[in-house]
């Protein structure tokens, strides 16, 4: 059988052949790839003297081709997966993870890199050689090359079962998330609802075989909304307490155990490796040195936040005894009140909003963007496959038509798409023999679909969504470095988020939004007075926002920084890690845990600070664009030369310190989210 995987991809910049792919290519063309690269490996073996090119670079080239396969699986298994896919990950997952480790662990191999590593003195190597070698030396380090026999067999168990752990984490909150659905039959039980999220949730009804009611799923484009508008408080209830009891219910779909065993499994490795615990394993490759800082950063900054929280939630409290009668203002609640409260601050709330933010004048409006800041111009290309019929793929190029990337949007949420929105890549950058090989990246989000009579209209929040993931998806097309694994966004994972935080700044200035930002109807501009609104209330509860945030990384870091052989109830955990942060009463029953995603199925564990970490970095770098001008030409080829193109070619202070011309301050964030 012919397999398209395993063929030289003929489509436009040779983009992944989805239009011939079906899954039973999968298991063969990673089985194929990974003997392909088995045979890259023993050519650098084969070399009778290490040097920097015939090992460290020919690593870094090593398995090419398995790389593109993994990367197209497994995004497929987030953004369109099903039964079979799912039973594939299952099978392809320990394969990998073997290959990895039969590379990290070989000896004779690891020998040729330390020989090198210990000659980088005499070598004469740039900056970015420099940080090959010491990356390469230290994955080799940190993955068990040091390590005894026995002690390399127990870490390759470890490994594999940690791999299964986590796509099963993942596929029970996909199935949990999935299989909820509340039906509503009276209108009186929809009253608030925004008419096209009325429209949409009655779509779905009638698509799930109940014409005439109305049809409420944890999906975020239908969660939300209920959760913001919906008047009738037991419904409200009734989602919150779905939404909040994923995976944790004792049945087949629950994941407290599977937590116990990824974070016992966690732990016993980072000790096999010489590490206290997990996090001070993840953080020796951060810029934040050890779960100290973390704690120190995290604590510092709730200190600022949380009085100004609890006078938001007390000014909440109030504002709903007087509305409702409210006594006690509960979880299910706040959202609701809360945009009743913007609304009458402000006269603003999403719906007076979202008429102007059409999804695709903000697409658009975002490629504007990009294009007054670094010259990049987008054009769909029909030509390109995609793997689904609501994702659009595009060429970009830069201001004298040069070809500089593909890049895929993928909008709407479905049945084999996870929750939430994230920046992924098909294919790295790199430069070989005197190619550059542009990278393939993708965006997928979970907008508010198009109903019968109206686009796809944007909450102010899924606009700065967008904005966020499309920074994210800079860092990748502008990439301009010689290895792939030094590219984009390889970098330490507390800086990851600048590129995509400080992009959102943009939609809050007049001279971005009067680029995108009109009327779907009327094709008015948005009025200057609903953008002073939205700066008015940029800062409209951002003490309880941090407050949140900084309860997330808290528990995120409470679950790493030791021994997790004392962490029996999960329920219990949760509520003493989070006791100091709570500003509303806890609800029996609820557990965030099961679902942390971030940390238990993505590569956040033991670095979910690092949002609030790289937001002083944005917030100190969005500064200089302020003073200069947001679309500021040398600011912008300043970002993009030291940060967007140089990846990981440097330690991240380094760079940062390049563009700035000094280290950040804290206090730009502070500022920006009215806490001094």
């Amino acid at each position: 059988m012919s397999n398209p995987l395993l063929e030289k991809f003929s489509n436009p910049f040779e983009t992944a052949p989805f239009d011939q792919l079906k899954n039973e290519h999968f298991l063969p063309a990673v089985k194929e790839a990974i003997q392909l690269a088995k045979q890259d490996i023993e050519k650098i073996k084969s070399n009778p003297i290490p040097t920097f090119e015939n090992t460290i670079e020919a690593l870094d080239q090593a398995g090419d081709k398995l790389n593109v396969i993994s990367a197209i699986f497994f995004n497929l298994n987030s953004a369109e997966t099903n039964e079979e896919i799912q039973k594939l990950a299952r099978d392809i997952s320990p394969l990998l993870t073997e290959h990895s480790n039969d590379i990290l662990l070989d000896q004779e191999l690891f020998a040729r890199v330390a020989q090198i590593f210990e000659q980088k003195g005499e070598l004469k190597l740039d900056s970015e050689q420099q940080t090959l070698l010491e990356k390469t030396y230290k994955a080799f380090v940190r993955n068990g090359a040091k390590l005894s026999e026995s002690d390399a067999s127990k870490l390759r168990a470890i490994d594999q079962e940690l791999a299964q752990l986590s796509l099963k984490f993942g596929e029970h909150v996909l199935a949990e998330t999935n299989r909820f659905v509340h039906f509503v039959d009276q209108e009186s039980d929809v009253e608030g609802l925004p008419e096209s999220i009325k429209e949409a949730a009655a779509q779905t009804a009638e698509e799930k075989g109940k014409p005439g009611q109305w049809a409420f799923t944890l999906a975020f484009p239908s969660y939300i909304p209920a959760m913001t508008y919906l008047k009738n408080r037991e419904l409200r209830k009734t989602l919150f307490l779905a939404y909040n009891t994923k995976s944790c219910k004792g049945d087949e779909l629950d994941n407290q155990e599977i937590i116990k065993e990824i974070l016992e499994l966690r732990y016993e490795r980072a000790k096999l490796l010489g590490y206290a615990s997990h996090a001070q394993f993840v953080l020796e490759e951060r810029m934040a040195k050890s779960p100290e800082e973390v704690l120190q950063f995290l604590d510092d900054l709730l200190e600022k936040a949380k009085p100004k929280a609890e006078k938001e939630v007390a000014e909440l409290t109030a504002f709903a005894k007087n509305l409702d009668g409210i006594e006690q203002l509960e979880r299910w609640d706040f959202a609701y009140y809360s945009e009743l409260l913007k609304k009458e601050k402000y006269e603003l709330d999403d719906e007076i909003l979202r008429p102007y933010f059409q999804l695709e004048h903000v697409i658009q409006g975002v490629f504007e963007t990009a294009g007054k800041l670094y010259g990049l111009k987008f054009s769909p290309n029909k030509e390109i496959p995609v793997y689904h019929p609501d994702v659009t793929a595009y060429e970009v190029k830069d201001e004298n038509g040069n070809h500089v990337a593909v890049f895929y949007a993928d909008f709407f949420p479905r049945a084999g798409k996870r929750n939430g929105a994230w920046m992924t890549s098909f294919k790295g950058q790199f430069q070989l023999q005197g190619k550059d090989h542009r990278p393939h990246i993708s965006i997928v989000c979970n907008f508010t679909k198009p109903t019968k009579t109206k686009p796809s209209l944007l909450t102010f929040n899924e606009v700065t969504t967008l904005f966020h993931e499309f920074g994210h998806a800079l860092h990748g097309m502008l990439a301009k470095t010689k290895y792939q694994s030094l590219s984009g966004t390889s970098v330490f994972w507390d800086f990851v988020e600048l590129p995509s935080q400080i992009f959102e700044n943009w939609c809050y200035e007049k001279e971005c939004l009067d680029l995108f930002a009109k009327h779907y109807e009327t094709g008015e501009r948005i009025p200057l007075d609903l953008i002073e609104r939205i700066k008015k209330a940029a800062n409209f509860q951002q003490g309880y926002q941090t407050v949140r945030q900084i309860s997330f990384g808290l528990l995120d870091m409470a679950y790493h920084k030791g021994n997790p052989a004392a962490i029996t109830n999960l329920f219990e955990f949760e509520r003493k890690v989070m006791e100091k942060t709570d500003l509303l009463p806890r609800v029996a029953d609820t557990l965030m845990s099961t679902s942390f995603s971030h940390i238990f199925q993505g590569g956040y564990a033991a670095g979910y600070y690092s949002y609030k970490w790289a937001e002083v970095l944005d917030a100190d770098a969005f500064e200089m664009f302020l003073e200069n001008g947001i679309f500021d030409p040398v600011t912008a080829h300043s970002f993009e030369k030291n940060i967007l193109s140089a990846g990981g070619t440097e330690h991240p202070s380094i760079l940062y310190k390049r563009f700035r011309g000094r280290e950040p301050k804290s206090e730009a964030l502070l500022r920006r989210a009215g806490l001094i």
